[in-house]
């Protein structure tokens, strides 16, 4: 295959992931880290919303959430999950597909303790994805958990991240002529090496 060179160069797709987040940072207006995450119901129906991904391991993406929501159900039941980033300002993407678990400690207590204080205090109020009367119903409960925790609220137990742990990673330019660059990483198995193949557009 031919050589990779710029913005696709590396032996690490980790690290492309990295530089490229780094540079949408530089030029997308909102939320650069967001993601699209697909999961699947119970049924097979697939689900997907954005989300933001808060780190790239060296092997893994990572981001949090409510785990008693319709998603965090989703991705236990399966045990498996895509997304993708997509950044206007650089005409780039990437997709990723893999295996995913819980990422329930001290980790998910450090990224919970920086947060704001009212997004802390959010976490404890909100039941995610389940019926919910008014807004007014949400504050008063926003005000009740205040109340209980105070100004520095330990991680609730219901709430923690997932670790997605690619078998395949997409790298997507704009091309001229919709003549896209496209390069797939691809193993087997998380202790597998990674195979590197062009795609047509």
């Amino acid at each position: 295959m031919e050589e990779r060179t710029g913005k696709f160069a590396g032996n690490d797709p980790f690290q492309i992931a990295r530089d490229w987040l780094a540079e949408a940072e530089k030029s997308e207006p909102n939320d650069p880290n967001a993601i699209a995450l697909s999961t699947v119901d119970g049924q097979g129906l697939p689900n997907v919303r954005m989300v933001l991904l808060k780190d790239i391991e060296a092997d893994a993406f990572v981001f949090y959430t409510n785990y008693e929501s319709a998603k965090a159900g989703e991705l236990e039941s399966a045990g498996k999950a895509a997304f993708v980033m997509h950044w206007k300002s650089l005409r780039r993407q990437i997709r990723v597909r893999g295996l995913v678990s819980r990422e329930d400690g001290p980790p998910a207590d450090a990224y919970y303790a920086s947060r704001s204080l009212k997004s802390r205090l959010g976490a404890w109020a909100s039941r995610q994805s389940r019926p919910l009367s008014s807004r007014a119903a949400l504050l008063a409960e926003v005000a009740k958990v205040t109340a209980k925790h105070g100004p520095n609220p330990k991680r609730p137990p219901f709430w923690g991240g997932f670790r997605l742990q690619p078998v395949e990673i997409e790298f997507w330019a704009d091309g001229e002529f919709r003549l896209h660059d496209r390069f797939r990483w691809q193993r087997a198995g998380l202790q597998d090496d990674w195979s590197i193949s062009r795609l047509n557009p």
